[in-house]
């Protein structure tokens, strides 16, 4: 599990986003758990804006947490309420305004939580060190559901954990997908065709990088494979088809 905690300004914006579907496409959003709040979307909205009156000095009374599971993860809709009740109890907002909201608009399953850091006490719900309750979170929720495990930043493990080496699958299946398209294409076009078909968008400017179907974009650096060594490991292969010997033809006698 992936998680993000977005603190932003508008309620109108954020749950506008979450809950109408995009151009072009069906419903998308699924409201999962209310918590101090009920209605459309524009009767949510309002109730927010109310309430963060009760604090007009904070310039920023969203909290917007998306929760992504790994792909090939799947929780029935109860298990995804449960995840975000307890997000809500670990990151201290369960008893604010919050709403949790379950997305189908993607190959892997996430939740968007929209709360109010405005409690009805006119306090403020805290975000300072966010980014390290939401790792710990994550790696909580994968524990105790037996959901995929992501890798944590390596600044947040601990001392003894920081020296275990850790695979990346979603750097090595780029890796892999680079080195088949590499060995495979004719020129750098057909290099690019064969990504494409391998489900990466590629971007190249003065370096390359790559864009899975899940958007998280690597560069090509990164895996080993710079423009410059693809564009060298092409011109080499061709090379080495261009100079191979043709085969010895058996002679009739």
């Amino acid at each position: 599990m992936i998680g993000k905690i977005i603190i932003g300004k508008s309620f109108k914006g954020c749950i506008s986003y979450c809950l109408s579907p995009k151009q072009g496409q069906a419903e998308r959003a699924e409201v999962i758990h209310y918590n101090n709040c009920y209605g459309d979307k524009n009767a949510l909205i309002r109730q927010f804006e109310e309430l963060r009156g009760h604090n007009p000095k904070l310039g920023k009374p969203v909290m917007h947490v998306i929760l992504s599971l790994a792909p090939g993860d799947k929780v029935r809709p109860g298990l995804k309420e449960a995840i975000a009740q307890e997000c809500a109890e670990d990151l201290g907002f369960a008893d604010c305004q919050y709403l949790a909201i379950s997305h189908n608009d993607t190959q892997h399953q996430h939740i968007h939580i929209i709360a109010n850091r405005v409690r009805y006490n006119g306090k403020t719900v805290s975000d300072s060190n966010n980014y390290r309750q939401i790792v710990r979170f994550c790696r909580k929720m994968e524990q105790k559901f037996n959901l995929t495990k992501v890798l944590n930043p390596r600044r947040f493990l601990s001392s003894v954990n920081q020296l275990i080496p850790r695979e990346d699958q979603r750097r090595n299946a780029l890796k892999r997908a680079v080195s088949k398209a590499v060995l495979e294409a004719k020129d750098f076009n057909s290099f690019l065709s064969l990504m494409k078909l391998s489900g990466y968008e590629v971007d190249k400017g003065r370096g390359i990088a790559f864009v899975d179907a899940q958007k998280v974009r690597m560069k090509g650096s990164e895996i080993g494979y710079s423009l410059q060594s693809i564009r060298g490991k092409l011109q080499q292969l061709n090379s080495q088809r261009l100079v191979a010997p043709m085969p010895h033809r058996l002679r009739l006698r």
